[in-house]
């Protein structure tokens, strides 16, 4: 990356485009503490993430930050709703009555209450990263942060999974999404582009 300068705003659908290989993955690996930067701050509201150790970062991740990958990463051998508990066991949270309410909430805001006894196996692509959407949601975060959500997905579904990025920004979620499909621009808060490293237009 170079000499990135990126203001992200709370309550934003923002948009970063660029080819494969033009830095989209680095762009979030730093701003989510995965990548340790040489140079430079990253800061979530008041939280200097570039100066956090990886308990503080686990625990940071845990309340705040919500992640979405192509690929899912779907636990094959867990039902749907044990998938979306997985954040809340692992931040420590979970509450046998009140996360499993929570978990079934989700997965009824994502269409998915009727399979929530269903294995990842026994769903569509398209209903799997559903189901990674109300697992990004299962700690409450106020930031979501989308690696090409829609990249192995048909044009229709993700058109779907676009649309529930657009109804979590009216409740107030911010989100962060980056992909190389051009089709969704116009309808971000805002829309960037990374070329070689650099974000223009920001």
């Amino acid at each position: 990356m170079k000499s990135v300068d990126l203001d992200v705003r709370e309550g934003e659908l923002l948009t970063v485009i660029g080819k494969s290989g033009a830095g989209k993955t680095t762009l979030i690996n730093m701003i989510t503490g995965v990548d340790h930067i040489t140079s430079g701050d990253v800061w979530f509201r008041d939280i200097a993430i570039h100066n956090l150790n990886e308990d503080q970062l686990t625990t940071w991740r845990g309340s705040s930050l919500g992640m979405i990958y192509q690929s899912f990463y779907l636990m094959p051998g867990l039902n749907l709703i044990n998938n979306v508990l997985l954040p809340v066991d692992f931040s420590g949270n979970f509450r046998p009555g009140s996360s499993k309410e929570r978990a079934m909430e989700l997965l009824r805001m994502v269409e998915l209450e009727d399979h929530a006894y269903k294995y990842p196996s026994e769903i569509s692509g398209g209903q799997q990263q559903r189901v990674a959407i109300a697992r990004a949601l299962a700690n409450d975060p106020p930031l979501i942060v989308a690696d090409e959500p829609t990249g192995r997905l048909d044009s229709a579904t993700a058109e779907v999974i676009f649309s529930i990025f657009e109804n979590l920004v009216k409740i107030g979620k911010t989100i962060f999404m980056v992909t190389h499909d051009t089709n969704f621009a116009d309808r971000s808060t805002r829309t960037l582009e990374i070329v070689d490293g650099q974000i223009l237009n920001s």
